[in-house]
């Protein structure tokens, strides 16, 4: 064997090896607050009578519509959780990812969300377009399908924050605090 095709061989190999350390270091890095959970085994599931994962919201749901939020159905919290929180986004909005709508300190016991209403207790913080509430799905005409994440969160403990309070600081204030979490996707397009 030639020295060149040696050096090419061993220096194939050590690509191959880098790329196996790089692969299992991924593997290993922390959790983000977006994937992390105390509980490995997650059992917390968010759905709606009116849309299921991956589906249409239906149009009252949105701008175009009543612009009220969808019932939304809570299932197995897990033991140990003081409250809920609830971020409703829009990754595929023009401007960056739109925030529609945040809640918190909604009761863990709580198994439902009722159309265009909150659980007592809760309480709904600014969304992008700066107002406190819900706000439906809205994207331009002519910006093809939008997925709408509704993320839902138990926590090991009521917030207590003021409704004057955004989804960066919500994020911050739950950081350490969540137990296990869970999302449901709908998706919504305009008409061109």
């Amino acid at each position: 064997m030639r020295p060149k095709s040696l050096r090419l061989i061993i220096i194939g190999l050590l690509v191959v090896a880098a790329a196996t350390v790089l692969l299992f270091a991924k593997k290993e890095a922390p959790k983000t607050m977006e994937t992390q959970t105390n509980n490995p085994k997650s059992s917390l599931k968010l759905f709606s009578q009116v849309f299921r994962d991956g589906a249409a919201i239906p149009v009252q749901y949105t701008c175009k519509g009543q612009n009220v939020n969808p019932p939304l159905n809570i299932v197995d919290v897990p033991d140990g959780a003081k409250s809920l929180a609830l971020i409703i986004h829009d990754p595929d909005a023009v401007g960056g990812d739109f925030v529609h709508w945040t809640a918190w300190d909604i009761s863990a016991s709580a198994e439902t969300i009722a159309v265009n209403s909150v659980p007592a207790g809760t309480v709904q913080g600014i969304n992008s377009a700066g107002r406190a509430g819900y706000m439906g799905p809205c994207p331009p005409a002519g910006t093809g399908t939008h997925h709408y994440i509704f993320e839902l969160y138990a926590l090991d403990k009521s917030l207590g924050l003021k409704s004057d309070t955004n989804r960066d600081q919500l994020k911050s204030a739950m950081q350490g605090h969540i137990l296990d979490q869970t999302i449901l996707t709908g998706l919504f397009a305009a008409q061109p």
